[in-house]
């Protein structure tokens, strides 16, 4: 091979390593730009570290716009309800609670999540 062809495909690994690099660094994963199989599975895997006493504003960082969302006052206390699709049930376009993890905040302060959040938003 010669010598100049083999120069020429080099530099363009080099850089095409380098926009490759560019892009990742410099183009923020956003859950809302994502279509709706790949935000599922984003949904899905965050949901999976967060932590009791998170705030809201750092879950809403997280996770961008609940797919839906309940809330409710009781006297003093705020109760939200914010639901992220994370497992497809049906292709009917419409997500549906049953489609999602329910995310239990009480005065903005994550409490619970997962199967019994919405029991207890419900019963709260």
């Amino acid at each position: 091979m010669n010598k100049q062809v083999v120069k020429r495909i080099g530099i363009g690994a080099a850089l095409y390593a380098v926009f490759v690099a560019a892009v990742i660094m410099f183009y923020p994963d956003s859950a809302q730009d994502m279509g709706w199989e790949d935000r599922e599975a984003y949904n899905k895997v965050k949901i999976s570290t967060l932590e009791l006493g998170l705030h809201k504003k750092q879950i809403l960082e997280l996770l961008g716009s609940p797919d839906i969302s309940e809330a409710k006052r009781n006297n003093d206390i705020e109760l939200q309800v914010m639901f992220y699709r994370t497992q497809h049930k049906q292709a009917d376009g419409i997500t549906t609670e049953d489609e999602c993890t329910a995310l239990l905040f009480k005065n903005n302060e994550l409490i619970a999540w997962g199967d019994t959040a919405y029991q207890s938003f419900i019963d709260g």
